[in-house]
């Protein structure tokens, strides 16, 4: 059998994070792989009225920083304890919320599920600090750290019955070709 052939089929099996240098790299690689199972913003049941909690990679960012999108568009953030009300709404698959006096922020839908809900900003990735907004169901960020919580996510979907399934038709499929061709 082709080298190439089994290293794909070991991958297939392997639940490893692939390696990358940054949270948005790790998305990067992450989010296609997964994308089938994400909700649409249109299902708001998954994401409003949560409390998420912000992940980010900076050493820096020491805060625990809740966001709330409240139904009939309110939005509330609040950094340790202290907190601000803005607004947010959807429009075509895009969230837009910020706060009064301030400029708000467009966002696109990278991946949401009951525990996951992943933004990446609109525009240039080039000339941004960073491109995904990354918040975790606050009963799972109380928990983990962020690349723990991205590791919790990739395994979630990447274990999932339906892979494995994919996976057997795959390799029966290998299995019957080389038996046709002996």
């Amino acid at each position: 059998m082709d080298n190439k052939i089994v290293d794909n089929i070991a991958d297939a099996f392997n639940s490893e994070l692939p390696p990358a240098e940054s949270m948005d790299e790790y998305l990067d690689k992450i989010i296609p792989q997964i994308r089938s199972n994400s909700e649409d913003l249109r299902e708001e049941e998954y994401y409003v009225g949560k409390h998420w909690i912000e992940f980010r990679d900076a050493d820096d960012f020491h805060e625990i920083t809740m966001h709330i999108f409240n139904p009939e568009g309110e939005y509330i953030q609040s950094i340790d304890g202290n907190f601000k009300t803005g607004e947010w709404r959807f429009l075509e698959n895009k969230l837009i919320f910020g706060f009064e006096g301030s400029k708000g922020e467009i966002f696109e839908l990278a991946f949401l599920d009951g525990e996951f809900f992943i933004l990446k900003k609109h525009g240039n990735p080039k000339a941004m600090e960073r491109r995904y907004f990354v918040l975790v169901k606050e009963s799972v960020a109380r928990k983990v750290e962020w690349r723990e919580a991205l590791e919790m996510m990739y395994n979630k979907y990447k274990n999932s019955s339906s892979f494995y399934i994919t996976v057997a038709v795959i390799i029966l499929l290998i299995v019957a070709i080389f038996v046709a061709l002996s």
